[in-house]
């Protein structure tokens, strides 16, 4: 069958559609992500929701439904434990080291085969159904809904803590909602890459483009555009040669993540550059025009 002939299909459709809800909302996410330094959180959503999906198949529900359950669970215990920084690490390490232990449990006990389960390991975005796209519809509505209504406070503590926390913001709150938004995007994201590269769309779009700005707003719609961008790119790379959808996706995102940095790099170059020359530049890199101070004759 022809790359054209595959694009008429109605299971390309629904990947390329969920393809697209999942890397928005992991783009959106994962700049709070980035910026909060919280990449090994994402690793242990992940790999405990895989949890999760372990326990349904021996309840005899669905993995799917397992693994968002297990990872709401987590996310909100983590956000619980952790708010600071310096006490992070050490909570979610030692809760994941926990948790992996009852996975391992878990799946001793399930008596019959654990494809279901063992597919989230390394997605399956060209397998997704109607009913897993609608899921991931209402996931991405509930997650990029509570964003916009928490986008500021959230921006807030996650450059300034100290401040947002003099200012009256509770940042054990924010942690919570934060995580439980992690936990969603997480449990959407390991749809299409697995738990394996849950982190390459969560965490690598953002880290790109936080090489590319400086400024937050824009910063997101830069990893919106790269998690997308390197979605889309890789379901339509799987069609044309026979590898792992997750494994293109997880390529155009590094190198993503690579031209970010030669670029940031340059743009970093050029500041100190200008500013070694007496010339303000703004936060980006940007040559701000002068306005001469001398009296007007």
């Amino acid at each position: 069958m022809s790359f054209a002939q595959l694009l008429d299909e109605p299971f390309v459709h629904t990947a390329l559609l969920a393809g697209a809800v999942v890397a928005v909302v992991s783009g959106a996410i994962g700049i709070f992500v980035v910026i909060r330094g919280m990449s090994f959180a994402v690793h242990a959503v992940s790999e405990l929701g895989f949890t999760g999906a372990a326990g349904a198949l021996v309840l005899g529900a669905d993995p799917v439904v397992g693994l968002l359950v297990g990872s709401l669970a987590v996310g909100a215990i983590l956000g619980l434990l952790t708010v600071r920084g310096r006490e992070r690490d050490s909570a979610i390490g030692s809760f994941l080291a926990f948790g992996l232990g009852i996975g391992v449990l878990l799946i001793s006990l399930y008596q019959g085969y654990a494809t279901q389960a063992t597919s989230l390991l390394f997605g399956s975005i060209v397998g997704v159904s109607q009913r897993q796209l609608a899921l991931l519809v209402i996931v991405a509505v509930i997650v990029l809904v509570s964003l916009s209504l928490t986008y500021r406070p959230l921006l807030f503590a996650s450059v300034d803590p100290d401040g947002a926390e003099a200012r009256g913001v509770s940042l054990r709150l924010i942690s919570v909602v934060l995580l439980l938004l992690v936990a969603l995007t997480t449990a959407e994201a390991i749809q299409v890459v697995g738990v394996l590269l849950v982190l390459t769309l969560v965490i690598t779009p953002a880290a790109a483009a936080t090489r590319l700005t400086a400024r937050p707003g824009l910063a997101l719609v830069f990893s919106i555009c790269i998690a997308v961008a390197a979605t889309e790119g890789g379901i339509l790379l799987s069609l044309l040669k026979p590898y792992p959808t997750s494994f293109f996706i997880s390529a155009l995102s590094f190198a993503a993540y690579v031209v970010a940095r030669v670029l940031g790099a340059r743009r970093t170059v050029r500041a100190g550059r200008a500013l070694a020359g007496g010339v303000e530049t703004d936060e980006d890199g940007t040559v701000v025009p002068q306005t001469s101070s001398a009296p007007i004759a």
